[in-house]
């Protein structure tokens, strides 16, 4: 099967947000515990980290880590997790006991091992915007006053300086501590960034948006967030969790589709209220909870049973849901004009990129891709014109069997080409049409595939979804790349003039 993808450096949707790559840390399972801080392991250092983890996580090139949560963070309170007296507590999201030896010093230790900033949430579930406020102050102020002054004495002399905020989580989702109405939630979200960038006007705040496609206040949420909020806010929310629990493999790879759709949704929505608001101010969206989950949910698998790090959603993932990894972020680099910050849910053992025993790690199938996009797509987003055979997706319709996303860097003039190939049975060799300028060289290909959908890596074989070498030519200024069927390429370096 051949596709043709046209390129132009006209037809581009701006600048690559880094951001978009980044992840999300929560107090769940053993995300933290048993996962990246582990005490008395030989391969944790002096504060209890794990080495071995962090030299993973490093690997996936994350500017920002969200952290503490999540369901967690709506029944947190900040301060019992700093300084030596700290006591352990029933965490009302997860059922589970946590121990509270890990909290924001730890986190802001690690962040600086692994190379990433932090993105901190907030608790607009049980307390407040003073709350939210005294954080700030305890993060990034250096003041002669309490809590800066508390921060000193908790060993961090230097502020942490943290940039981005998330005004609460999921408020919209009746399993929330604090759930509350839109309206309700609209003025404490507000009243808490005035209390915050008031101490820090450089911050930048998120509010949270609808939990996902599949709420009946779906849009309706976010507009009254953003109508009331606009003026105080940098980013909308978003969240999604996709699903194959049909087990239908080629609808699965059509779930691009779907994102797209939600993007799509957003852009109209935050144009809407701008025109309504006669603002010149720009709010863009967050997608700051995004992968794959529906063979380890619900029932027992959430339920701590009052446990310390105990093991929950412990996603097992595999080669199809790699490659729905990639189309979110095909979308999100699609769409730069609108997604300035996402986040993979979640890193270390719960929903992960990477597995831990106390003997080492296992990186799943989704690392790769999200290393590989991380690290190569930067510059310009080019807006994609593909010409490509479809197929029938069942509900998502006629869908392209190529999805691809392009990245170009104006200084060097070398391009990224991203792209998935939603077959089962065919391989697709991709046309590159660079209409306005001439490609001179072929770059480097690597591609992920296999025979099985279902093929995932395991601790006896840890290598069954790993990228290899891929081949791509160029003859006479055209360039082609091959598409594995089930299967993904990342063309770098490709050289223009």
């Amino acid at each position: 099967m051949e596709a043709k993808v046209t390129l132009n450096t006209s037809f581009n949707t701006g600048q690559i947000d880094s951001r978009i790559f980044s992840g999300f840390l929560e107090h769940l399972g053993r995300s933290i515990y048993g996962g990246v801080y582990d005490p008395g392991n030989d391969l944790s250092n002096e504060d209890g980290i794990r080495t071995d983890v962090a030299e993973d996580m490093a690997g996936m090139n994350m500017p920002c880590v969200r952290y503490p949560g999540g369901n967690f963070v709506s029944n947190y309170d900040w301060r019992d997790g700093v300084g030596s007296e700290r006591k352990p507590f029933p965490d009302f999201a997860w059922k589970t006991t946590e121990p509270n030896t890990f909290g924001t010093d730890e986190f802001m230790k690690w962040c600086k091992l692994v190379g990433t900033e932090p993105m901190m949430a907030v608790n607009l579930g049980t307390l407040g915007p003073a709350e939210a406020a005294a954080l700030v102050e305890y993060c990034n102020l250096d003041t002669d006053t309490r809590w800066a002054q508390a921060r000193r004495d908790n060993g961090s002399d230097k502020p942490h300086s943290v940039k981005m905020w998330c005004l609460g989580n999921e408020m919209d989702g009746p399993w929330q501590a604090g759930h509350m109405p839109a309206e309700q939630y609209a003025l404490k979200a507000r009243n808490a960034a005035r209390l915050m960038r008031g101490l820090d006007p450089s911050i930048e705040l998120i509010a949270a948006g609808s939990s996902g496609r599949h709420m009946a206040t779906y849009l309706e949420w976010d507009r009254t967030v953003l109508e009331t909020c606009w003026d105080d806010i940098e980013f909308i929310s978003a969240h999604r969790y996709s699903t194959n629990a049909a087990s239908n493999t080629p609808e699965f790879l059509a779930e691009g589709v779907v994102i797209d759709s939600i993007l799509n949704d957003y852009a109209g929505l935050t144009a809407y209220v701008k025109g309504v608001k006669k603002s010149s101010h720009n709010v863009y969206v967050s997608f700051d909870e995004w992968n794959v989950w529906y063979k380890e949910r619900g029932g027992v698998t959430q339920d701590g049973q009052w446990e310390t790090g105990p093991a929950l959603i412990e996603e097992v993932y595999n080669l199809e849901d790699a490659l729905v990894c990639a189309q979110y972020m095909n979308s999100f680099i699609r769409r730069a004009d609108l997604v300035k910050v996402a986040c993979l849910a979640q890193l270390v053992n719960v929903i992960a990129a990477v597995l831990t025993r106390p003997d080492g790690t296992l990186k799943q199938s989704i690392y790769y891709p999200f290393a590989l996009y991380s690290k190569n797509a930067t510059g310009t987003s080019l807006t994609p014109v593909i010409d490509c055979p479809t197929y029938d997706a069942g509900e998502r319709g006629e869908v392209n069997f190529i999805d691809a996303s392009a990245s170009f860097d104006e200084h060097t003039g070398d391009v990224s080409l991203f792209l998935v190939n939603r077959s089962v049975d065919q391989d697709v060799r991709v046309i590159l049409d660079f209409s306005d300028r001439n490609v001179i060289g072929a770059g480097a290909v690597q591609v992920m595939t296999g025979e099985d959908p279902k093929l995932a890596n395991t601790w006896e074989q840890p290598e069954n979804v790993v990228p290899s070498t891929g081949f791509s030519s160029l003859e006479n200024g055209v360039l082609t790349i091959d598409v594995p069927k089930l299967g993904m390429a990342v063309a770098s370096g490709i050289t223009t003039e």
